[in-house]
């Protein structure tokens, strides 16, 4: 399974990460991230939520990446990518989220 966890740059992220052995889990985040980890495939840079098209540049992501399942670590994501829930779901993408 391909699951991508947000929040990349929180410690709740990466506890998260560890929960997951036999899972393929990609972190990302829309905030800064090292550059080092994004380039060496570690992490990946997510749209931001102020975006008017957040819900469909994030499917895109999820699209290219392959992603079965989003663990939603921040608020201002989980609100806007649950109200487009049945999007991801017709491409049997799950959406979690975590509080």
């Amino acid at each position: 399974m391909n699951i991508l966890i947000t929040a990349a740059t929180s410690a709740q992220a990466h506890h998260l990460k560890n929960k997951f052995v036999d899972d393929n889990v990609l972190l990302g985040d829309h905030l800064e991230l090292p550059a080092f980890m994004v380039s060496s495939g570690d992490m990946v840079r997510l749209p931001n939520p102020k975006s008017t098209a957040y819900a469909h540049e994030m499917l895109t992501l999820c699209l290219d990446k392959d992603i079965d399942a989003v663990y939603l670590l921040r608020d201002a994501e989980a609100t806007l990518l649950l109200e487009a829930e049945q999007l991801f779901k017709e491409y049997n993408i799950t959406l979690i989220y975590e509080v």
